[in-house]
């Protein structure tokens, strides 16, 4: 079972529940239908309620880990991590951000991965912990496909820890700009101009990868 190591029988997910949650995709997500109640039934361990928060964004967290921390494996256990500190968080009433959920939700989670990246840092000098950061920016399928997935890649890595995450913020844990804004503590504004900022720099290091991207973003 997924957290008994961390609340015992008061919450207990199936393993499989878990890594399903963890792996599906966004089109595949459950929707809870109101947050406010579904985070109150998780507050007393209902495992349904708890099927649809790690179904809402369990997929997010752990494509954010992944693309810094590199690696299904390490990324699943961030993943973790951050739900099992939210599962004693909402049991103990140390949510009080009402509204703020996901902003709440992404702080402990950055604050896991950069936690992860320092100790792989003192223990091996590199930041990957057991893999190449994978970006999740769309490709089309084809015979140029894996060379610009791996241009990207290096082309991420290459960012200052700044216009990476704010890279990564946006299109691997798919926040919006407002969320992110109440993440970080910025205007929208800046936001808007630091992500177009971190765009434009990936685009001159990969010509035209990356321009379909940042021209749908610029519609949404």
């Amino acid at each position: 079972m997924w957290c008994n190591v961390v609340l015992g029988v008061a919450l207990c997910l199936p393993e499989e529940t878990m890594r399903t949650a963890l792996v599906q995709s966004h089109d595949g997500r459950t929707i809870a239908p109101d947050l406010t109640q579904t985070l109150a039934r998780a507050a007393t361990g209902e495992e349904g309620a708890w099927r649809e928060l790690v179904a809402l964004y369990g997929r997010r967290v752990f494509a954010l880990a992944r693309s810094r921390v590199g690696g299904d494996e390490a990324a699943e256990e961030i993943a973790q991590s951050v739900f099992a500190t939210i599962a004693i968080k909402l049991r103990e009433g140390g949510y009080s951000e009402q509204g703020r959920f996901e902003p709440w939700l992404f702080r402990i989670a950055m604050n896991r991965i950069r936690d992860a990246v320092r100790h792989a840092k003192r223990r091996s000098g590199t930041v990957a912990l057991d893999g190449s950061p994978e970006p999740s920016f769309e490709s089309n399928d084809g015979p140029t496909g894996h060379a610009e997935r791996v241009a990207l890649r290096g082309a991420i890595e290459r960012l200052s820890d700044a216009d990476r995450e704010i890279i990564e913020l946006r299109h691997h844990a798919g926040m919006g700009f407002k969320e992110m804004a109440e993440l970080l503590d910025e205007p929208v504004g800046t936001l808007l101009a630091r992500h177009h900022r971190a765009l434009r720099k990936l685009r001159e290091m990969l010509g035209p990868v990356i321009e379909d991207q940042e021209e749908s973003e610029g519609e949404s």
